[in-house]
C-alpha cells in the first residue's frame, strides 16, 4: 500500500502503490512528522474511534483541521483547500501502524533526554504517554 523512508535531509518520504493514499501519508508527514509522541496519539485516537469511544483529545495541528470519528479520520489543510483527506478507521489505522513501524526503526535523533535517557526514544515517549493519560497505551501489546 505504501512505505516511508528518509530522504538526504533525513526528513520523512512516501512511497503509495495507490494515489488514493497519496494526502494521507503526506498530511502524516507534514503533521505526525518523526515524533513518536504524536504518533501515540494518533494510534490512540484511532482505537479509540474504531472502539466506539469519542477520541480522548480533539487533534491539534497549525495546519489542518483532523477530525477522528467513528466513520473515520478526515482532514482539511487551512490554507489550501485542495488538501484534504477522508479515509475510514480501517484504513486511517493501517497507515498509522504502518508509519509507527517506520518511526521506531529510525536510529535515535541523538538528543538529550532528562526523560528516561536510558531507553530508545521511542520507549521513553511511550511511557511519558502512559504517564499523562493515566491509563496504558491501547496498543500495548499490539505494536510495542
Amino acid at each position: 500500500m505504501f512505505s516511508f523512508s528518509l530522504d538526504q535531509y533525513r526528513l520523512p518520504v512516501a512511497e503509495v502503490d495507490d494515489e488514493r493514499y497519496r494526502r494521507l501519508v503526506n498530511w502524516m508527514i507534514t503533521d505526525v512528522s518523526v515524533h513518536p509522541q504524536v504518533a501515540l496519539d494518533a494510534l490512540a485516537m484511532i482505537d479509540d474511534v474504531a472502539n466506539g469511544r469519542p477520541p480522548f483529545e480533539e487533534w491539534s495541528s497549525e495546519n489542518y483541521e483532523v477530525s477522528f470519528t467513528s466513520d473515520g479520520l478526515t482532514f482539511q489543510n487551512v490554507w489550501l483547500p485542495h488538501d484534504n483527506g477522508n479515509y475510514t478507521v480501517e484504513e486511517a489505522r493501517q497507515a498509522f501502524e504502518e508509519y509507527w513501524r517506520f518511526l521506531v526503526s529510525l536510529p535515535d535523533r541523538g538528543l538529550i533526554r532528562e526523560y528516561r535517557p536510558d531507553l530508545p526514544e521511542w520507549q521513553a515517549d511511550l511511557l511519558m504517554w502512559e504517564e499523562t493519560w493515566g491509563r496504558a497505551h491501547p496498543y500495548r501489546g499490539r505494536l510495542f
